[in-house]
């Protein structure tokens, strides 16, 4: 008994099928903006099209090497400073027992490291967006 022959390629679509087609005309730097995105998120660029026009906002591909060769620089770059305001700590515990430390260098010390402060606690809330994003 012979088995009915299969047609070649991929199978016929039974719903779902995309049959209207749109075309948009894009300015130079459009279609170059377009480009950066569409590396960006990984996606072809229907499909990108496709989820900017129905809402379904594209979620932008990560490039893994290169996020945590970032992260790994900010994490040097923490260790650094971190290193600097211990030396600067002790410097300044050395200068009090001295005598020889004055009220000004030590409100401005204060107003840098409370900036320090802020920046750190700015920089962990953007790490954990950016983690919670990566989780969807």
């Amino acid at each position: 008994m012979d088995k009915p022959k299969r047609k070649p390629g991929r199978p016929p679509m039974l719903t779902g099928k995309r049959t209207r087609l749109i075309k948009a005309k894009l300015t130079e730097e459009e279609y170059n903006r377009l480009l950066e995105i569409q590396k960006a998120s990984g996606l072809n660029r229907m499909e990108l099209i496709r989820r900017q026009v129905l809402g379904n906002r594209v979620a932008m591909a990560v490039n893994a090497n290169e996020l945590l060769t970032a992260l790994d620089a900010i994490g040097a770059e923490l260790g650094r400073a971190g290193n600097n305001i211990n030396q600067l700590a002790r410097h300044a515990n050395l200068l009090n027992r001295q005598g020889r430390l004055r009220p000004e260098v030590v409100a401005e010390f204060n107003r840098l490291f409370n900036g320090y402060i802020h920046t750190q606690r700015e920089l962990e809330k953007q790490i954990r967006q950016l983690l919670r994003h990566l989780k969807r």
